[in-house]
């Protein structure tokens, strides 16, 4: 992990900051992250899990019966995520969620 400071912060503040409020978050962090690959990971996947998690929800509550039942753990399991990666950001790791933490990367690498 990249010890410098985004905008005043230390890097995993900034990393477990870019996950609180999702895709503004994301976005927000992204632009500021200026060269830090660690910031700039942990804001490309928060912008990707919120995006994932608005597009399952939207599947599901299009889906008649099975897709109700399954929405509550649907949005369980993002919860879940969304915390881990918080908590993970916050400790230093290079987390990466499964398959949405290989897409950040690649996204993250690019930009």
């Amino acid at each position: 992990m990249e010890k410098s400071s985004v905008s005043g912060l230390p890097a995993n503040t900034a990393a477990a900051l870019s996950y609180v409020l999702g895709l503004i978050t994301g976005v927000l962090f992204l632009v500021l992250a200026h060269g830090n690959s660690y910031v700039k990971f942990h804001a490309t996947q928060s912008v990707v899990l919120s995006v994932a998690w608005l597009g399952g929800w939207i599947v599901l509550t299009i889906i008649p019966v099975i897709g109700w039942v399954l929405l509550p753990f649907w949005g369980l399991l993002m919860f879940v995520l969304w915390l881990v990666s918080i908590v993970k950001a916050w400790q230093g790791e290079m987390f990466k969620l499964p398959v949405l933490g290989q897409y950040a990367e690649q996204l993250a690498k690019k930009a």
